[in-house]
């Protein structure tokens, strides 16, 4: 029997590009932060941190509701 991965932790250092491509389960909650601009070809090179920020946003509030949402998607 295949033991099943945990997924790796979203950090403030990943592009959104690669947020959004390895755990697309993030959208809403990026979208209903306010980042609508999630598919903006500009964004999409910015790491979280620097779109969040840009947003006024609380960096690591986010990443932490973020990877809550993987880990429960995940079911560990």
């Amino acid at each position: 029997m295949m033991k099943k991965q945990a997924k790796q932790p979203i950090t403030k250092s990943m592009s959104i590009s690669e947020v959004i491509s390895r755990y697309p389960e993030t959208i809403p909650a990026l979208m209903k932060t306010g980042m609508h601009c999630i598919g903006c070809p500009m964004a999409m090179s910015e790491t979280l941190e620097e779109g969040l920020a840009a947003h006024g946003l609380d960096v690591d509030k986010v990443v932490d509701g973020l990877n809550k949402i993987i880990k429960k998607k995940g079911g560990k």
